[in-house]
């Protein structure tokens, strides 16, 4: 099914309704793009699980969604299935053998696969905004905050982060302001609120870390097999802005951390985006054009981004046109609407002058397909009418307890299981916080210790101790303060004192000698 160079995709159809000629997918080019359109029931699952089996046999790692849970099959044993067998026999396929493929299950929520988490500094300004549906001045005062983040070195990990940074921006708002333009306090409540949203949507368990090492879904197997990485997103689709927003993440993370290869002999990664029409539903310019760079630079980095849709029109035509390798399943035709994407959808194919495209596209059975992948020089092959070949792999979800056997076998068990908190922006601006209210405590303190004793005496009392104070005390409570009329005395006030301090001197000595004499005369 997979030789060294290609895959087996199945057998195109010859005007006499025989299944002959095999079509394949070079992997040479495997890394110029692919688009896979169908509607509902045609079997756009099966093309994308037989592309995956595909790749991984040539050790080409894989990364898809399972949106509906059918995906899931790719893990187990195929089951012989009568029409699965029939399919095989008329496209020649013999030996139809069935296979287990190495897969590594995720999810966002951490419920049917290892969790995957990023960091709200790696999701950047651009795909918040696009997460949060902001608006042009909400946008703004984003970046502003990331600015903010950048130059006061706070990280911003998780959600909680990034709250408190908004808080932190709006307490400023003056002062930032006046450098970087205004920072209404309106719009940081707006984005607090769309945050409140999506915390309520169960995005806070996609921020945080231990953030995805993109590493670890370009695994290979020691028997040379790529790893084919599911991300379980059933529930993820309540959520379609979050789901797009991350599988552009994803994408982006991918163009910026990878080295250059050029053009390899196979891809390093191939990246199936399912349900591509909500990437580009309501997205600005910014995004679609970011996503157009995206896809055609990165085809240098050895990743193939292959978009599954419904609708060829869902996707813009600047990306339409980087997609090389392109499987069109069945189309209705009925509205004026439809007509058109199945025009669309037959003009971008080189015509096959045995039928008409428009024609074909309308009367596509189950698991028939229009096939035109890349030939030598990069050339679109004509387009052929295909079946697609049968699965190796099981059709169809698996069991909780064979998930939960996969998953403790998984490589990465317990690697992001347990999640990490360390010190952020949140911490950070709490500890800055509490800091600044234990200043302003201390300040008020002084500020009011100094008004009480300015109510008070401006002099103090030297400490004699507790007997000399008591001392003092009990004299000072006693003794009369004596008055003065004047510090100042005449000429005559002065001699008239020192006459009768010398009289007083003269009396007291006579009064003291008459007194002794006597009692010595009674002796």
């Amino acid at each position: 099914m997979t030789a060294d160079d290609r895959l087996f995709l199945g057998a195109s159809r010859r005007p006499d309704d025989s299944y002959q000629q095999a079509e394949e997918l070079l992997l040479k080019y495997a890394n110029r793009h692919g688009l896979v359109t169908g509607a509902t029931g045609t079997g756009k699952t099966v093309t994308l699980q037989v592309l995956a089996e595909g790749f991984s046999n040539a050790g080409v790692p894989v990364f898809c969604a399972d949106v509906k849970g059918d995906l899931s099959g790719i893990a187990m044993m195929g089951e012989a299935k009568d029409f699965l067998a029939k399919r095989a026999e008329t496209i020649q396929l013999d030996p139809y053998e069935f296979q287990e493929f190495p897969v590594i299950f995720w999810d966002l929520f951490g419920e049917k696969g290892h969790p995957i988490r990023t960091t709200i500094s790696e999701m950047g300004p651009l795909l918040l905004s696009r997460l949060m549906n902001l608006s042009e001045a909400q946008e703004g005062v984003l970046n502003i905050a990331f600015r903010i983040a950048d130059e006061e070195g706070l990280l911003l990990l998780d959600m909680k982060d990034l709250q408190a940074l908004l808080t932190h921006v709006a307490e400023r708002s003056d002062e930032i302001g006046a450098r970087y333009g205004n920072v209404s306090k309106q719009s940081v409540g707006a984005i607090q609120r769309t945050l409140l949203v999506l915390e309520q949507q169960g995005a806070e368990h996609f921020f945080g870390e231990p953030a995805l090492n993109i590493a670890d879904i370009m695994r290979t197997t020691r028997d040379g097999r790529g790893a084919i990485n599911v991300l379980a997103a059933d529930k993820l689709m309540m959520n379609p802005r979050l789901y797009a927003t991350f599988l552009l993440w994803l994408l982006s993370e991918l163009f910026e951390e990878l080295p250059e290869v050029g053009d390899p002999d196979r891809p390093k990664l191939v990246f199936f985006f399912d349900e591509a029409h909500l990437l580009f539903d309501e997205a600005p310019k910014i995004l679609v054009d970011r996503v157009e760079q995206v896809v055609r630079l990165i085809r240098s980095k050895g990743v193939g981004v292959y978009f599954v849709t419904q609708n060829p029109v869902d996707v813009p035509e600047t990306v339409l046109s980087q997609l090389g390798n392109r499987i069109q399943h069945a189309l209705r035709a009925y509205t004026p609407r439809e007509q058109k994407a199945v025009k669309t959808a037959a003009d971008t194919f080189r015509p096959n002058p045995d039928f008409d495209c428009f024609e074909a596209i309308t009367q596509l059975g189950v698991g028939e397909a229009l096939v035109s992948t890349l030939e030598a020089k990069g050339v679109p092959s004509m387009v052929q009418r295909t079946l697609i070949r049968p699965p190796a792999s099981r059709l169809g979800p698996i069991t909780e307890a064979e998930r939960g056997a996969l998953l403790k076998e998984s490589p990465v068990a317990g690697q992001y299981d347990k999640e990490i908190d360390r010190e952020s922006a949140f911490e950070i601006l709490q500890k800055r916080a509490e800091e600044k209210a234990k200043a302003e405590a201390a300040a008020q303190e002084r500020e009011e210790q100094e008004e009480e004793g300015e109510r008070g005496s401006r002099w103090s009392m030297p400490d004699f101790g507790d007997n000399g104070t008591s001392r003092r005390t009990s004299r000072s409570r006693t003794t009369r303060p004596r008055t003065r009329t004047s510090n100042r005395q005449t000429v005559t006030e002065a001699a008239m004192k020192s006459v009768v301090r010398s009289v007083g001197s003269s009396l007291g000595r006579a009064l003291v000698r008459g007194i002794l004499g006597s009692l010595k005369k009674g002796f």
